[in-house]
C-alpha cells in the first residue's frame, strides 16, 4: 500500500512538471524550411521589433513564418512573398528597406544631422574664439607690463 501511495504521489508531481507545448509547425520539405528561415531572417518581427522573424518566439512571428511556409508551398517566389508582406506591413518589416523617395529622410537623416552638428560646433567655437580676444586700452597694457616687470624683479 505504501508503494502505491508513493507511486501515485510521484505521478501526481510529474503531471504538474510536464507541460506539453504546441509543436512548432515545419514544412515537410527541408528545402522550403531552409528557404523560409533564410527569408524570415531578413524580416523584422513586428511585435519584438529588435528581433528577426526567424529568431522571434512571439506567437505573431510563428504565425507569419507559417504563412511564409504556406506561400512557398503554393509556389510563390521569395520576391512575391516579400512584396506581399511589404504591401501588408510596409517597408518597416524589412531589415534593409529599399531606397525610395518616401524614405530618403530615413536614409539621409543621420548624415544631415551629423553635418548640422559639425556646423553648429564649428560656429560655436568660432564665436568663443572671437569672444576670447579682448581689446585692452593702452593704459591697461602699460599697467599690465609694469605688474609683470615688478614680478620679475621680486623673484
Amino acid at each position: 500500500m505504501r508503494n502505491w501511495v508513493l507511486l501515485f504521489s510521484l505521478l501526481f508531481c510529474l503531471s504538474f512538471s510536464i507541460q506539453a507545448k504546441e509543436a512548432v509547425p515545419t514544412a515537410e520539405d527541408p528545402v522550403i524550411e531552409q528557404r523560409m528561415i533564410d527569408m524570415a531572417a531578413d524580416m523584422r518581427c513586428l511585435k519584438c521589433q529588435n528581433e528577426s522573424l526567424a529568431s522571434s518566439h512571439a506567437p505573431f512571428a510563428i504565425d507569419l513564418r507559417q504563412q511564409i511556409r504556406e506561400m512557398m508551398q503554393d509556389g510563390m517566389t521569395n520576391q512575391e512573398i516579400e512584396d506581399f508582406f511589404v504591401q501588408r506591413f510596409g517597408d518597416f518589416i524589412l531589415y534593409n528597406p529599399p531606397l525610395k523617395p518616401q524614405n530618403y529622410l530615413l536614409w539621409g537623416g543621420p548624415f544631415i544631422l551629423l553635418i548640422l552638428g559639425f556646423i553648429l560646433v564649428f560656429n560655436a567655437l568660432k564665436k568663443r574664439r572671437a569672444a576670447d580676444v579682448v581689446e585692452i586700452s593702452a593704459e591697461d597694457h602699460r599697467r599690465a607690463k609694469e605688474l609683470l616687470d615688478d614680478g620679475e624683479h621680486k623673484q
